[in-house]
């Protein structure tokens, strides 16, 4: 199992920690417990653990929920259910007891893996005939089935911000492929550690960071969660050499005090999940000297589908940028490709597309036009392949009439010093259908006030599409990843 840019992995997650258990090496530090994982201990532990769960009479191919946050032992018992052939089972934890009784019921799982910070929600919410399994339980061993590189791996929950979560199953190929796709983007190699600070239940820390690090070679440093006043600290005696998080966390670092220290390996941070901000973006790099390549990703691609090119190579502002092993399109509405510079659907193909949508075949057919997954966010393409975001198509303000993208809103919110996070979305209106707010959390010691915006926003916008009131937050309601959740501020405003 060799890292090929050329061609995505070949084999299995248990093919792939067992080649990397015979170089051995680094797999994983963990700075907050001063403990360091290697390869062959880490295979060694995962196989122990893979061959008791066999014992217990789980099927090849049967969910197993992991409950768990990042650590070492959440760590081992996802790769320990990829390895023995079930089908890890990702339970958000910041998704609310609903939604994780959701997950558990819907996945159908007989057994859960669960955290001792974790044992009183899932005591509460499990239905009925759910079973922990534990080091007491686990305890005879027993061999385990053969897996193929198309065998369900990987079952994790969409936000569900727009109706009841939907499963997405991965197979170990196009789990595989989520690292490979952000190894070939960002020119990983056996030398480089990257910084796991967002969740492994959320799709970008499970596929850019565990399974980035898998396929390349590298290493992690992995904490429990951010922390703006430790991230420096950590990323400097952790020897990180590049992290991936959300621009929400770019945000919050660029408003902390904390500096980089000195002396780091770091050449790269990377920035997915939502639009980062032109301004901060640029602010970011002009304070701390990080480059950050903006990229974009889904659960249903195992992470990555753009990337911005590595320095020195052509970074645009703005846009997440190109393919990187897979193929995008701009579709129009009857679903053909639209010429560039024209705004339409952002589309993908490639080893890193889900199989489909658990016990779902409606959403799975309404997602794929072909072979092409459909990612339900505008865009358009220029001229050199750069996708720009111009929003998405269920976020879309329609305003008498006319579309309006709550992005191009965002980036005028956040062109202002004090603005920590911002989002712009649909209010229902008698006159209009649909009338613009905003909502916006500021930093620390702060004065601004609604009116200061409103011009800001008249001044930039014109009156059409700017927001009628500004409401101010502590801070925005936010996904597991950290994403802002623009549907749920029309609920609780």
């Amino acid at each position: 199992m060799i890292f090929d840019p050329a061609h995505p992995p070949k084999g299995t997650v248990r093919d792939w920690l067992d080649a990397r258990a015979t170089a051995d090496g680094i797999a994983v530090v963990f700075p907050e417990r001063s403990e360091t994982l290697t390869w062959r201990s880490l295979r060694d532990d995962v196989r122990d653990m893979a061959q008791k769960m066999a014992a217990r009479g789980i099927d090849k191919g049967e969910s197993v929920a992991i409950i768990h946050p990042n650590g070492r032992e959440g760590l081992v018992a996802t790769y320990a259910t990829l390895y023995g052939g079930f089908r890890a089972t990702m339970i958000n934890l910041a998704a609310g007891p609903d939604a994780i009784a959701y997950a558990l019921d819907h996945s159908g799982a007989r057994f859960a893996i669960v955290h001792p910070s974790q044992r009183e929600t899932f005591a509460k919410v499990a239905p009925k005939g759910v079973v922990e399994l534990t080091p007491a339980t686990l305890t005879a061993t027993a061999e385990l089935a053969d897996i193929n590189p198309d065998d369900h791996a990987l079952l994790m929950y969409t936000s569900g911000t727009t109706g009841k979560p939907k499963g997405v199953v991965h197979s170990h190929s196009s789990l595989l492929a989520g690292g490979w796709t952000t190894a070939v983007a960002h020119a990983l190699s056996g030398d480089d550690r990257g910084f796991c600070v967002l969740p492994i239940y959320h799709i970008n820390g499970l596929c850019v960071t565990v399974m980035g690090a898998l396929v390349s070679g590298g290493s992690l440093v992995m904490v429990s969660k951010f922390s703006a006043s430790n991230f420096w600290t950590q990323v400097a005696e952790g020897k990180a050499t590049w992290f991936s998080v959300v621009p929400t966390i770019i945000s919050h670092l660029l408003h902390g005090a904390a500096n980089p220290q000195t002396e780091t390996r770091l050449r790269f941070g990377r920035s997915a999940s939502s639009a980062l901000a032109v301004e901060t973006q640029s602010a970011f790099e002009n304070r701390f000297g990080v480059p950050i390549i903006e990229t974009m990703g889904l659960t249903e691609t195992a992470a990555q589908i753009l990337s911005n090119p590595l320095p020195p190579g052509v970074r645009k502002i703005g846009s997440p940028g190109v393919g990187f092993g897979s193929d995008v399109q701009i579709m129009t509405a009857d679903l053909t490709e639209a010429p560039r510079g024209t705004e339409g659907e952002i589309a993908v193909r490639g080893p890193n597309v889900m199989l489909e949508y658990l016990s779902n075949p409606e959403a799975t057919a309404a997602t794929f036009s072909g072979d092409w997954l459909r990612t339900g966010d505008l865009g358009r393409m220029d001229d050199d392949g750069y996708v720009f975001v111009t929003g998405r198509l269920k976020e879309l303000i329609i305003k008498g009439g006319e579309n309006i993208a709550p992005r191009e809103i965002d980036e005028v919110l956040y062109s202002h010093n004090d603005i920590v996070e911002a989002a712009a979305f649909a209010r229902p209106c008698t006159q209009y259908g649909e009338r613009v707010e905003a909502a916006v959390a500021v930093c620390e010691g702060s004065t601004l006030a609604e009116a200061d915006l409103l011009s800001l926003c008249s001044q930039r916008l014109g009156a059409f599409k700017s927001p009628d009131r500004i409401h101010f937050m502590k801070e925005l309601p936010k996904g597991p990843s950290g994403k802002i959740q623009r549907l749920k501020l029309s609920e609780i405003l």
